[in-house]
């Protein structure tokens, strides 16, 4: 080389030390229902609902026959007159229902709300109030819906002869191909 001395470089001693004083945390795994209740526990204590018991466990209290067509809205408390030491009236359940099922959920009142107060363990409802109007929910998405094979649009125009209007007649060609693909042959005739 050129004649210099060259002094190795000083290679700094590593020391073992843990990444981080926090001990390691442990994933648990954890029912989904706990984590949803946070989420809604504030939208139900806005429309009056203390936990959600009643909107969760509203199938098993009206039964799986009517829980389709009602489902609980709200619980209205009625004011204190003496103040909030005093205890209250039992509140108001306010419930949505559809208006075929409406007379029979009315009839069934008396034990919804035993129901309702056995869930809690206290006497919290005292009435139902009825506000008539579709229930969305615990229906599945519409069917999807599929063209009928050419094949049957094809034989479905035959039997239906000539039209004036083509497009009506390939309208009712279309109809009829998707109600005889939607059909089961039953092996008789009408």
């Amino acid at each position: 080389m050129c004649g210099r001395k060259t002094q190795p470089i000083p290679i700094p001693q590593l020391i073992p030390r843990p990444m981080s004083d926090k001990p390691p945390l442990k994933r648990v795994t954890r029912p989904l229902a706990e984590l949803v209740e946070g989420c809604i526990a504030p939208v139900l204590a806005a429309q009056g609902f203390a936990a959600s018991d009643i909107v969760v466990g509203w199938p098993e209290i009206v039964g799986a026959r009517l829980a389709p067509f009602c489902e609980p809205v709200k619980v209205q408390w009625p004011r204190r007159p003496g103040g909030p030491d005093m205890p209250s009236d039992p509140a108001t359940l306010v419930v949505r229902v559809e208006s075929a099922f409406a007379l029979e959920v009315q009839h069934l009142a008396p034990v919804i709300i035993e129901r309702v107060n056995a869930r809690y363990g206290w006497r919290c409802i005292g009435r139902l109030t009825f506000r008539q109007g579709p229930v969305g929910r615990d229906r599945g998405p519409a069917p999807a819906r599929h063209d009928p094979s050419p094949e049957s649009v094809a034989k479905a125009a035959a039997a239906i002869g000539s039209f004036e209007n083509e497009g009506l007649r390939d309208a009712l060609a279309r109809l009829g191909a998707g109600i005889a693909e939607a059909k089961p042959e039953t092996g008789h005739k009408r």
